[in-house]
């Protein structure tokens, strides 16, 4: 065999040989294998949090809504018919069938809280409390393991939100 003008072989194992060159480009393949899906499990990580953070404002959205409509109508005028929480609660359903038609695992439910009593009326001022319950579908592989209500292959997480919002009562002497 020929030698080279480094002295040694073509096909010797040192370097500059041809076999030199074939393991180099061996382990470039095994680090990206080793390496791709970590890098693709953090990717889809930080595309589900994200997807997950526009869930979160909608839903937080959607409960300061109802809460507000509720809050309107639970009042002595609300509706025109008196108010009254069991009315506000019908309304908020109502509306809520309008958000969202065609998700199943949102409810939404209040509850009347008494605060303290305002100084300039002599009335009990009132809070309704509005509990928004959401599921979030997590939408990305390999996120859902890590992120889901059980069981975990569920692919759902659970959003609750609560928003206190004062009902207006008129001034009355």
């Amino acid at each position: 065999m020929k030698r080279s003008a480094l002295g040694a072989s073509p096909l010797s194992g040192k370097p500059g040989g041809l076999w030199a060159r074939a393991k180099k480009t061996g382990q470039v393949t095994v680090e990206l294998l080793l390496v791709l899906p970590v890098f693709m499990l953090l990717l889809f990580f930080i595309m589900e949090m994200g997807n997950m953070g526009f869930q979160t404002i909608l839903a937080h959205h959607c409960a300061y809504e109802l809460a507000r409509i509720g809050s309107l109508v639970a009042g002595p005028n609300g509706a025109g018919t008196g108010g009254g929480q069991s009315l506000a609660q019908t309304k908020m359903k109502s509306v809520l069938g309008q958000m969202f038609p065609a998700s199943p695992g949102v409810s939404v439910d209040s509850t009347m809280v008494d605060t303290l009593k305002d100084p300039q009326s002599g009335q009990m001022g009132q809070d309704l409390l509005v509990t928004l319950t959401y599921t979030a579908k997590l939408i990305f592989p390999g996120s859902s393991y890590f992120l889901s209500d059980p069981p975990k292959g569920s692919k759902k997480k659970k959003i609750i939100v609560r928003v206190r919002m004062p009902v207006e009562k008129p001034y009355f002497q």
